[in-house]
């Protein structure tokens, strides 16, 4: 069983992606993961705060590549998405960049990248979104998708803007704004647009309620993971994203 070594990048305030990243690939059954973190000052959810923090990559960059790890992920989805459309693209070839001048080679995507692609993978077209972002950055993140080729049906934001905050809203306050929506003629809800909201134990009830592909940063960030690593996109019971390629695993 190969082993590879993930670098996470996440806000300061970030509780919930050393949480669930590793708790999702554990489920794998070819391969192990370790995680190697890095952190950029960040506690209030505000443009202000976002674009100092990005500032900071640099230094992270350089900090994760000592690590040696096979993949990046830069894991603050609105950070990226709050900069205007193609943010996404733009930071990860500069992190790219960053590290190929050391001669390192790892696989590179963001939590913001990762959703555009785990959107896509599902054939969606139509989307709904659930974030827990206050109204004005969250109206950024739906230009952003927008801007990307989607539909957003619907969307609701929580209206939490301290980052430590939004690591403990309940998932039944997220599941009851996703039960607001009008998801008719939807393709996918993302239930947490936030790599710092919980969603792990929400995906597969959601998909199960709703009767649609159910994906959040989380699993976004795990599948985009695994296939820039070319590995078996097989973790169960976190949505059918995630079990595309079960019978490969079985």
């Amino acid at each position: 069983m190969n082993a590879y070594r993930i670098g996470l990048v996440v806000p300061s305030s970030n509780v919930t992606v050393e949480t669930e990243m590793p708790a999702l690939l554990q489920r794998h059954r070819s391969a192990r993961f370790s995680f190697h973190s890095t952190r950029m000052r960040m506690h209030t959810v505000s443009p202000e705060e976002l674009r100092a923090m990005n500032a900071q990559r640099g230094r992270c960059i350089d900090e994760i590549g000592d690590a040696g790890v096979d993949a990046v992920l830069y894991a603050c989805l609105v950070a990226l998405m709050a900069q205007g459309a193609g943010e996404h693209q733009r930071t990860e070839s500069a992190v790219v960049d960053q590290l190929a001048e050391r001669g390192l080679t790892p696989r590179v995507t963001s939590s913001a990248g990762a959703l555009v692609h785990a959107l896509r993978a599902t054939g969606a077209e139509r989307v709904a979104l659930v974030m827990p972002y206050l109204r004005p950055v969250a109206e950024l993140v739906v230009a952003y998708v927008e801007a990307e080729g989607f539909t957003v049906t619907g969307w609701r934001a929580l209206e939490v803007a301290d980052n430590a905050e939004v690591g403990c809203i309940p998932g039944d306050r997220v599941l009851d704004a996703a039960r607001s929506l009008d998801l008719a003629g939807t393709d996918a809800l993302v239930v947490s647009a936030c790599v710092q909201m919980p969603s792990l134990p929400l995906v597969q009830q959601a998909e199960d309620e709703f009767g649609l592909p159910v994906l959040s940063a989380a699993t976004a960030g795990a599948f985009t993971l695994l296939d820039r690593l070319g590995l078996p996109v097989d973790l169960p019971g976190a949505g059918r994203l995630l079990a595309r390629d079960a019978k490969v695993g079985a």
